[in-house]
């Protein structure tokens, strides 16, 4: 029998699962529905055999500015297993052999900024002052004139904000296609402008990077999922949900792949917006609320794990400027559990990789080879045991300036009906943490919802 504080989850990565776990704080009974065979959606684990390391199925970095991660983390018991560095510290690598690190001082905050930005030895001192007086403007304008900021792209706002072609190349744009995972030609200025607020214009601890010391499976998944089910929730894999059966105007039921449905009073769709399109009936998909969503285009990202017979770095992490890699991962640095067989392993980072995607691994794998060789002479000599090329064709939601006006909200139309993921309206890119943001606010407006209607009841 299907009782008021029973909720179905769609989706058993970051936003299901916080949504799942939030809702079993909250005293509801979950079951959360994942169609993959294994938890996380898109940021997820797996052993690799060979060496025996954990393999992110993407390279995820945290910032102290994810409270609601740190949070969600806290509350399953995982927060233990990353690694805190108190202090922004990147060290940028140039094609032209140069190096120089952004580390932010010991001021309280956003004045430790000005630290990292005045010692950035990539700059000339003129363009140094110019980083802080952009990025004055910027946050005077995320202020003061958000509806124009909303309108631009990050390549138009560093025109307007009067930032050379050198200062875009070291620092405004590394850091906006590590963010937002796009172009800047193509990319919100007002999603920068967020991020950049909140990471390393706030407090100092902020700007702390935070890292997994343990494959993003074991750091999340099979925790939360122990939350949810000690509270008498139920969390399975490899259950295809196929659609969403109506009746009279709420969501009655899911109906799975095999032929099973499973009702209950109120649903949350945590899934990818072609997804969620797919699983409404033809009617509630051709609502505008929903219907936007089908405008909202993906970005890729593709992720190389190589493996050497040396470690050609003591680096845990680095940023390339003039290639096409753009960031470096020293996994033998940052995991505190990993298989000894290979000394190196390294994992590297295209993102934004529209033009790159579909080409073959063999030449990605070349590029990235030849990018690091050129960055790091020591890798010269190393010789490459093993490699992986994992692409995600749909990474993340675009981020372009209409995108604002696509995202729905958590609450539906749909009385019964909630939505979570990275893409809807949290104020933030496609990012672990906007996941998080909208598992919760699903929550919240679901237990809205209910106690509306218990009242409603009880008059």
């Amino acid at each position: 029998m299907v009782e008021a504080k029973d909720v179905v989850v769609v989706g058993g990565g970051f936003a299901g699962l916080s949504a799942g776990v939030a809702l079993a704080e909250r005293g509801f009974r979950v079951a959360v529905l994942e169609s993959k065979p294994q938890l996380g959606g898109r940021a997820y684990s797996f052993v690799q055999e060979d060496s025996g390391d954990q393999v992110d199925n993407g390279q995820h970095v945290l910032m102290g500015c994810y409270h609601e991660t740190l949070d969600f983390l806290e509350r399953i018991g995982s927060r233990d297993k990353l690694f805190f560095h108190p202090d922004l510290e990147i060290r940028m690598l140039d094609r032209n052999g140069s190096e120089a690190v952004l580390k932010t001082s010991r001021m309280p905050g956003p004045l430790h900024m000005s630290g990292a930005l005045l010692r950035y030895r990539h700059l000339g001192i003129r363009e140094r002052v110019g980083l802080m007086v952009g990025g004055m403007k910027l946050l005077a304008m995320l202020r003061r004139d958000r509806a124009t900021l909303e309108g631009l792209t990050v390549s138009q706002l560093m025109n307007r904000l009067k930032q050379g072609e050198r200062a875009c190349q070291c620092f405004w744009y590394p850091l906006s296609i590590a963010t937002l995972n796009d172009e800047p030609e193509v990319s919100s200025a007002a999603l920068l402008a967020e991020v950049l607020k909140r990471a390393f214009f706030s407090r100092r601890a902020d700007s702390a990077f935070v890292y997994s010391r343990v494959g993003l499976s074991e750091l999340y998944c099979r925790a939360a999922a122990d939350f949810i089910e000690k509270r008498d929730g139920v969390v399975a894999a490899h259950c295809n949900v196929e659609a969403l059966e109506f009746a009279d105007g709420a969501v009655a039921r899911v109906r799975l792949r095999d032929g099973r449905k499973l009702g209950a009073s109120n649903f949350v769709l945590a899934v990818a917006p072609h997804q969620m399109l797919r699983l409404l009936p033809e009617s509630a998909a051709a609502d505008p609320f929903f219907a936007r969503a089908a405008k909202l285009e993906s970005s890729p990202i593709v992720c190389v794990h190589a493996w050497f017979d040396r470690e050609v770095t003591d680096a845990a992490f680095a940023g390339f400027i003039g290639t096409t890699t753009q960031w470096m991962f020293n996994k033998r640095r940052i995991f505190a559990r990993h298989g000894e067989r290979h000394p190196g392993y390294l994992s590297f980072v295209i993102s934004g990789a529209r033009k790159l995607v579909d080409r073959p691994n063999d030449e990605l794998l070349d590029i990235v080879l030849g990018d690091l060789k050129a960055m790091i002479p020591g890798a010269r000599g190393a010789r490459i045991v093993k490699a992986l090329v994992l692409k995600e064709k749909h990474a993340t939601m675009a981020p372009k300036p209409d995108t604002f006006r696509l995202r729905p909200s958590a609450n539906t139309p749909v009385r019964n009906l909630f939505l979570a993921g990275d893409w809807i309206q949290t104020g933030l890119p496609a990012t672990i943490e906007s996941a998080v943001m909208s598992g919760r606010a699903a929550a919240r407006a679901l237990e809205a919802r209910h106690a509306e209607k218990t009242l409603a009841v009880a008059a």
